[in-house]
């Protein structure tokens, strides 16, 4: 994607360099897609995701993917990038931007904010994930 992307997280705890926050899980329960709450966006990350899909030269089709897939330091990463629909893919129309987020990853970020952050430490999308029960300092790195 673009160069320079920087992704930070920020869960119900905030941990300090590679220091891990243990939280309570709760029981695991059967989850039900369709009831799961869709992925925000903060105006300012919808600004950003639109500037990079038009600086992309990228077709109305494409959207904004967010996932999870496993590693990091936590069990499981984010993951940014463009892509098209594919099939039983939750898809959220934020004023033209399009959110695409797979069946398997839903269940992990539902309900999270993802937002866009500028500071004298450089800027980048920064995650608010209710669902992490611990985080780690690395901020691209979370537990369910």
């Amino acid at each position: 994607m673009a160069e320079g992307l920087h992704i930070e997280h920020h869960g119900h705890e905030h941990g300090n360099e590679h220091e891990h926050v243990e939280q309570q899980a709760p029981a695991a329960q059967p989850i039900d897609n369709a009831s799961l709450p869709d992925v925000n966006l903060t105006p300012k990350a919808i600004e950003m995701v639109g500037k990079m899909h038009a600086k992309e030269g990228l077709s109305a089709d494409h959207g904004m993917r967010i996932g999870v897939v496993g590693g990091g330091c936590s069990g499981f990463q984010y993951s940014l990038n463009f892509d098209t629909q594919k099939e039983g893919d939750r898809v959220t129309d934020f004023g033209g931007v399009l959110v695409l987020v797979d069946e398997i990853s839903l269940p992990y970020i539902a309900g999270t904010t993802l937002d866009y952050v500028e500071g004298l430490h450089g800027a980048g999308f920064r995650f608010d994930n209710p669902r992490a029960s611990r985080t780690c300092g690395c901020g691209s790195s979370f537990s369910a």
